[in-house]
């Protein structure tokens, strides 16, 4: 395996899911945006606890719709090391 294949606990990504702390603050289960956004509660599940390799565009629009956010407040780029 290459250096840069995975970094610890990273799934090979230096971007950090932030959909905790959007459901919290608008009081919303993540049962609940599965359903509202049309995606299985596990699929949502593996995007929050950062083990998604991807996302489609239209799944993160609809997210945001959602949410009502953009899509810098559900993701950032936090650099690991090199």
């Amino acid at each position: 395996m290459a250096a840069d294949d995975d970094h610890e606990g990273h799934e090979g990504h230096d971007i950090e899911v932030h959909l905790d702390r959007l459901l919290s603050e608008r009081g919303m289960t993540l049962t609940e945006l599965a359903h509202r956004v049309g995606v299985t509660n596990v699929n949502l599940s593996v995007l929050k606890n950062g083990r998604a390799k991807a996302i489609r565009f239209t799944t993160l629009t609809r997210i945001c719709e959602v949410l009502q956010c953009q899509p810098g407040d559900l993701l950032s780029h936090r650099p690991g090391p090199p």
